[in-house]
C-alpha cells in the first residue's frame, strides 16, 4: 500500500478515533446532527413567519444538540495533542 494512499485513509479515521467512534459510527451521528439541524432551522423559518408555532424549538434544539455533541462525549487525544519530549 503506497504512502500516499495510507495518509488518505488516515484522513477518514483519524478524527472518527478521536471522538471514540469508527467512521461509519462517526457518519452516523454527523447525519443524525446534521437532520436535527435541519429540522431546527426549519422550525425556526415557520416560527418567523408564525410566532405563535414552534416557541422553543430552535433553542431545544441546540440545547440538545450542545449537550450530545460537547458535554457528553469522551474525547480521546491524538497524535497531534501528544506532547514531544526530547530524550536525554
Amino acid at each position: 500500500m503506497s504512502l500516499k494512499f495510507r495518509l488518505m485513509l488516515r484522513r477518514f479515521t483519524d478524527h472518527p478515533a478521536s471522538v471514540n467512534e469508527t467512521y461509519l459510527q462517526h457518519m452516523g451521528m454527523a447525519f443524525s446532527f446534521g437532520g436535527n439541524m435541519f429540522l431546527g432551522s426549519l422550525a425556526c423559518f415557520i416560527h418567523g413567519l408564525f410566532p405563535w408555532l414552534f416557541l422553543t424549538r430552535g433553542s431545544d434544539t441546540v440545547r440538545t444538540l450542545h449537550h450530545r455533541m460537547v458535554t457528553h462525549r469522551v474525547v480521546r487525544p491524538t497524535k497531534a495533542d501528544t506532547p514531544v519530549v526530547a530524550a536525554e
